[in-house]
């Protein structure tokens, strides 16, 4: 399957994975304001240039993901930003995101796909790179997401991969490959040097309550993003 390139054409792709656990700074009982909370989150980091949001919200009702994946899609209708839902191709129809971001499982990315519009994202998780090369030998798949790379408290019992074994992820495949799992700023440009294409993260766009959200968030992005822009475009 050969399939031209959905994803935005920049040196770096820089993407926001959700956890209404972390990211809301209210109790997550309460709907109306993590739901709030969430989308103001993803409103800022869009308007920063985010490239892709990721909502990973496991445990949510039906009801309720719809509800946020649709006041994602809204929140960034006017910027580059582009919407995935973590392993739910019915809802992001429902909602009208730009695609899909799938599990490092036994689940096929060509079925997938064929549920969606040609120019669907379709994203998957990996943790080496023999399960990177079984996610785009299809060739259904548009980007990676591998991790753990370093340590976090979001997965506390499980090994990084560490740079080296990112760079083996990077040259095992012809698709973008983020990095995810303890990635702030300052580790940015070791990612860069294995040659991924960008990063992602949830506490990466944690700022404290009281601080200025939007002039801090547009200055982390700027800053990911300058340890990438030395390598030029990615397509």
């Amino acid at each position: 399957m050969h399939r031209e390139p959905v994803l935005p054409a920049t040196s770096s792709l820089i993407c926001l994975v959700t956890d209404r656990h972390v990211l809301a700074h209210a109790a997550v009982r309460d709907d109306g304001l993590w739901l709030r909370q969430l989308l103001a989150l993803i409103a800022d980091c869009a308007d920063a240039g985010v490239d892709l949001v990721q909502i990973r919200e496991p445990g949510l009702s039906d009801r309720r993901l719809l509800a946020l994946v649709r006041g994602a899609v809204d929140r960034t209708r006017t910027t580059s930003a582009r919407v995935v839902v973590n392993d739910r191709p019915d809802v992001a129809l429902a909602a009208g995101a730009a695609g899909v971001h799938l599990k490092d499982d036994q689940r096929s990315a060509v079925r997938v796909r064929a549920l969606g519009p040609a120019d669907w994202i379709l994203g998957r998780s990996v943790h080496d790179a023999d399960s990177a090369r079984r996610a785009t030998e299809s060739g259904a798949v548009d980007y990676l997401l591998a991790g753990t790379l370093f340590p976090t408290a979001s997965k506390p019992g499980r090994r990084p991969l560490g740079p080296d074994a990112l760079r083996s992820i990077v040259g095992a495949v012809n698709r973008p490959v983020l990095a995810i799992g303890g990635v702030g700023v300052p580790e940015a440009a070791a990612v860069a040097a294995t040659g991924a294409a960008g990063v992602a993260g949830i506490r990466l766009f944690r700022i404290p309550p009281g601080a200025d959200h939007r002039t801090r968030i547009a200055a982390r992005v700027r800053a990911l993003r300058a340890a990438f822009d030395s390598r030029g475009t990615l397509h």
